[in-house]
């Protein structure tokens, strides 16, 4: 039972991998602060998006086995 979760910008920087399978997780709030302190992520979570299976989702929603979490943060272009 687990999910895979993608990390984007400065969260993929500080994990240092782009992907990672994780057991299935509580909520995606749990999860995300699980990861924070795992990876020392400095961007709480009213400043990310948050991705499963390709569409935005609130981070109170269900997750289901086999799903994709991205965590998305802010990004600058030039």
């Amino acid at each position: 039972m687990s999910v895979t979760v993608l990390y984007f910008a400065s969260l993929r920087d500080a994990a240092g991998v782009a992907s990672e399978a994780l057991p299935t997780p509580v909520s995606l709030a749990a999860l995300y602060e699980e990861l924070r302190t795992r990876h020392g992520f400095s961007l709480g979570r009213e400043r990310l998006r948050v991705a499963v299976d390709g569409a935005f989702a609130d981070w109170n929603d269900h997750v289901d086995d086999g799903a994709e979490i991205a965590f998305i943060p802010p990004v600058s272009g030039g």
